[in-house]
């Protein structure tokens, strides 16, 4: 019996290899460094770690999220497809594709991808959302729009969602519709500043209401959005100047 346990324990150590227990150490610390933004340090422990265990498509989708913050987008992109060579259909690795070809400004390498996305999983909002944000950029605005309903009635929680509603809404030029969306963001998130800078841009220059506009500003400024800051500061000197002009 007890032959039959070191057996057993022998050959467990002979399909996981020697240094299966350091490499999982490996993948912890890039993980953690990763999520710390501690991409350099990230990036060199994921790699040790893809050097023994290369099938592992959340390190390749770490790494590459580390070197897309350090703006190395194209090591990004070459990383994620070794991680689709060995995982082709792995979702996450296909998104985080389709969002690097959009940063990259390559948007119809990326609505293919997020297409693609789609078909193998109708109901990923996240696709829907990604795809509608590169078509906007093709100035497909109509099948944009599309996509981000279709985002919003699958996660209607998701305030991004939401948000880039509003952006379309905008890009259609329906500033109304946008301030719905972007107000709905804000109930969902109402720590998140982008929210309030995108709907106070929207009251100050096109629905010309300041004191709307200037609420939203002062929201994002007391929650860090220097852009925020940088519009309470114009608002109040031309308030200043104006009311310098009228004495």
């Amino acid at each position: 019996m007890r032959f039959c346990r070191i057996f057993l324990v022998l050959m467990i150590a002979a399909v996981l290899g020697p240094g299966t227990g350091f490499a999982q150490d490996l993948l912890a610390q890039g993980l953690a460094a990763q999520k710390a933004k501690k991409h350099e340090q990230a990036v060199t422990l994921l790699g040790q770690f893809l050097e023994q265990s290369p099938r592992h498509p959340e390190a390749w989708r770490a790494r590459a999220l580390s070197l897309t913050a350090l703006e190395r987008r194209q090591e990004a992109l070459s990383d994620i497809t070794k991680g689709l060579d060995f995982n082709p259909k792995d979702l996450t690795l296909m998104i985080a594709k389709g969002k690097v070809l959009g940063e990259l400004e390559r948007h119809p390498e990326a609505i293919a991808t997020f297409t693609e996305v789609v078909a193998l999983d109708p109901a990923n909002a996240e696709a829907y959302k990604e795809r509608a944000e590169n078509l906007i950029q093709e100035g497909e605005l109509d099948r944009a729009k599309l996509d981000i309903d279709k985002a919003v009635s699958i996660a209607p929680n998701d305030p991004w969602a939401h948000h880039k509603l509003g952006m379309v809404e905008f890009s259609l030029n329906r500033p109304k519709a946008a301030v719905v969306a972007f107000s709905n963001a804000i109930r969902l998130s109402p720590e998140t500043p982008l929210f309030y800078f995108s709907r106070g841009q929207v009251f100050l220059r096109h629905l010309d209401n300041k004191d709307k506009a200037m609420a939203d500003f002062v929201k994002g400024c007391a929650l860090g959005h220097p852009l925020c800051c940088q519009e309470v500061e114009t608002l109040k000197s031309g308030g200043q100047k104006t009311s310098d002009q009228g004495k």
